[in-house]
């Protein structure tokens, strides 16, 4: 109930407070919307590069790797470690 009574109060006074200050309250208005619209567009920006560079990550990942080099080396070390194997 406090809660309510409050509410009713706090909006009462924020409409008296515009109607009286309207002057203020634009400027405040014209002071602040630049502020927010560059920092919202800074980070636009921001979220922007990072989703461009998990997407550049997920390419990379989608293409398949030349794995026939790999093969032959351990080939390779299979046979160089069955060699040692009877070397002993």
């Amino acid at each position: 109930m406090a809660a309510l009574v409050g509410g009713i109060v706090a909006l009462i006074l924020g409409i008296i407070g515009i109607i009286v200050w309207w002057g203020y309250f634009i400027k405040a208005l014209a002071a602040g919307i630049p502020v927010l619209l560059i920092l919202g567009g800074a980070l636009a920006t921001y979220l922007g590069i990072e989703e461009w560079k998990d997407k550049r990550t997920e390419e990379k990942l989608e293409e398949e790797p030349d794995t026939s080099e790999l093969k032959e080396e351990v080939k390779s070390l299979k046979k160089e470690v069955e060699e040692l194997k009877k070397e002993e």
